[in-house]
């Protein structure tokens, strides 16, 4: 049995594809007149370019991508971004910002967004599943990631229009002052950049963890996406319906030797569900029990399933399909409930939403509710995955939904 949300949970990407058409006008009237041979290029942008330059395999994929984009129809009218030159000057661009608040979808995804049609062709299918690309990709994200955690971020931190503590971002962010660590009174509400503001903390009782020992908690604030029964080792996880595959998912061929094997968890469940940029985006134990392995696995940044194709809510579709391939880190739970035993937490990147950071240790004690670690900037998603065997009654009752279910409140109840 397998049940899936057809909702666009959290909407990575706005649904008024006029939105999309003037940011994206916007951004390229910036470069206008720019060239690669006068413009100053972050260094991750400028490997960027050498990679393509030098590999023709790369060079190829990249100019066609483009190409064959110029021949198709998107939602937003004839693709806007025609070159490879352009390409680069855009990321050159976004990585030295911080992400903007808006009322659509798209809150702050701009490199998703310039990439938007492209990936969704041949071409781009192929091109960012190169490992040297996705190697290329995580070097420029790293760049901005670090300009993200400097003082310089918090420019978007304040109460003018379209930034983060404007009246309209806290509408969108209720109760923020009482849900979360921060000072109002300070500048910036007190965070320090871009990402302290994104990793915020929660107020003590703000989420109150759900203690009953029959159930599992949420481990992340997130939408239901899917529920899926019965789970192979390998399956045809990149068609359409994207089911789930063990060996790929926990990535077998790398597996550690104090590592569970995926095979044990054939016939199980996994449970999977989306955080929206405007969530809370630390993890947290969904059980009480013992660490018993963590690993970080590298991986894509900007592959979707073919399935897609140029759908502007590619990345919410590709969901199931990028938890194979995308960066991503896995805990693995020993839980204190026999009924629920060896379980995993993968938490799992999406295009920019590439940074898991994991912060317990094997062998640590674990009581649910404690933090496993935190996505850094954007949304994401991420599995809870259960060996076969174990029984349990997912919320929300009718599944799918487009319900949010916040952190520690209960997921799941065993079934007597």
């Amino acid at each position: 049995m397998e049940l899936f949300s057809t909702v666009r949970a959290g909407e990575w990407l706005p649904s008024d594809p006029d939105f999309l058409r003037g940011w994206l006008d916007d951004r390229i009237r910036e470069i206008e007149g720019r060239s690669l041979e006068t413009e100053e290029l972050k260094p991750s942008v400028a490997a960027l370019r050498d990679l393509i330059n030098k590999d023709p395999k790369i060079y190829m994929l990249f100019h066609d991508m483009l190409w064959q984009l110029s021949h198709r129809e998107t939602p937003t009218g004839y693709p806007q971004v025609k070159t490879v030159e352009q390409l680069l000057l855009l990321f050159n661009e976004a990585i030295q910002s911080a992400p903007e608040f808006n009322t659509s979808g798209l809150v702050g995804f701009p490199i998703n967004a310039i990439l938007n049609w492209a990936i969704g062709t041949q071409a781009g299918f192929a091109a960012f599943l190169d490992s040297e690309v996705n190697k290329a990709l995580k070097n420029m994200l790293d760049e901005w990631s670090e300009y993200l955690t400097s003082d310089d971020s918090t420019y978007v931190l304040d109460a003018e229009p379209g930034h983060w503590f404007s009246k309209e971002a806290l509408a969108a962010m209720p109760d923020f002052e009482k849900t979360f660590v921060c000072d109002p009174a300070a500048p910036h509400y007190g965070f320090t950049s871009w990402d302290d503001f994104f990793t915020r903390e929660l107020r003590e009782g703000a989420r109150p963890v759900d203690t009953d020992p029959k159930t599992v908690t949420s481990a992340a604030e997130s939408v239901p996406y899917r529920l899926a029964r019965d789970i192979k080792l390998q399956d045809t996880f990149w068609l359409k319906g994207q089911p789930y595959a063990l060996a790929y998912l926990l990535d077998s061929a790398h597996k550690g030797a104090d590592e569970p094997d995926p095979k044990d968890f054939v016939g199980g469940t996994v449970y999977q569900a989306f955080l929206s940029a405007l969530n809370y985006h630390r993890w947290h134990s969904p059980v009480d029990g013992t660490v018993k392995a963590v690993r970080n696995i590298p991986g894509t940044y900007y592959s979707q399933t073919p399935a897609a194709l140029c759908d502007v809510a590619a990345p919410d579709l590709s969901q199931g399909y990028i938890a194979h391939l995308a960066a991503r880190a896995v805990v693995y739970i020993e839980a204190t409930q026999p009924a629920v035993g060896l379980m995993a937490f993968a938490a799992i990147g999406m295009a920019e939403v590439s940074s898991c950071e994991v912060t317990v240790q094997p062998g640590q004690q674990v009581k649910r509710g404690d933090q496993l670690g935190s996505f850094h900037y954007g949304g994401s998603t991420h599995c809870l995955v259960f060996k076969p065997g174990v029984k349990l009654d997912f919320v929300p009752d009718e599944f799918p939904g487009d319900r949010n279910i916040l952190v520690n409140a209960r997921v799941a109840t065993l079934k007597p």
